[in-house]
C-alpha cells in the first residue's frame, strides 16, 4: 500500500469511525495487503500473513474483520456495545447479540454503523448495529447487533 492509498483509506476510517481511526487501523509502521476488485477498487486490506482488517463495501464504508476491531477498541475503545457475560460464548461463535443483553453502548451508535461487541473490555465480535443506541438500551426483545464475526477465545 503507498502513503497516498492508506491516507484515502485513512480518511474514510476517520469519517465513519471518528477522528484517529485510520491511524489505528492502518499505522505508518506496518505493511498491508490491499486485494482490488477487477476495476482497480480496493475490496480489502489484509496484514501480511492474511489477516482482514477491513472489507471497502461498494457504498464506501468499511466492515471490520476481527483484527480491525482488535485495534479500533485498543486505540480508541469506540464504536462499542458492551453485552453480559450470558452473550459471551455465543457472540464469540458468530450468533447476534440481542437488547436485552446490551450493558452499554456509545450514545452515538446507530442502525448500520459497524460496531465492537465487548465484554468486561474484552472483544467478543464485529458486526451491524440493528437499533440505535437508546434502543438497545430499553428493549427487551430484538436484535441489537447482526454479529459478522465472533472473536476467538
Amino acid at each position: 500500500m503507498n502513503d497516498d492509498e492508506r491516507a484515502r483509506l485513512r480518511t474514510v476510517a476517520d469519517y465513519q469511525f471518528g477522528a484517529g481511526a485510520g491511524a489505528a487501523l492502518f499505522p505508518d509502521d506496518e505493511s498491508l495487503d490491499v486485494l482490488r476488485s477487477s476495476t482497480g477498487r480496493p475490496q480489502q486490506v489484509r496484514t501480511d500473513d492474511g489477516t482482514r482488517v477491513v472489507s471497502y463495501t461498494v457504498e464506501g464504508r468499511f466492515t471490520l474483520g476481527i483484527a480491525g476491531g482488535r485495534r479500533l477498541l485498543a486505540d480508541l475503545g469506540r464504536p462499542r456495545v458492551e453485552v453480559g457475560d450470558e452473550s459471551g460464548p455465543f457472540v464469540r461463535d458468530g450468533k447476534n447479540a440481542f437488547a436485552k443483553f446490551v450493558r452499554e453502548v456509545d450514545g452515538d451508535v446507530r442502525p448500520g454503523d459497524e460496531v465492537l461487541v465487548t465484554y468486561d473490555g474484552d472483544l467478543l465480535g464485529v458486526g451491524r448495529a440493528e437499533l440505535p443506541a437508546a434502543g438497545m438500551r430499553d428493549f427487551e426483545t430484538g436484535v441489537a447487533v447482526k454479529v459478522r464475526e465472533g472473536a476467538p477465545a
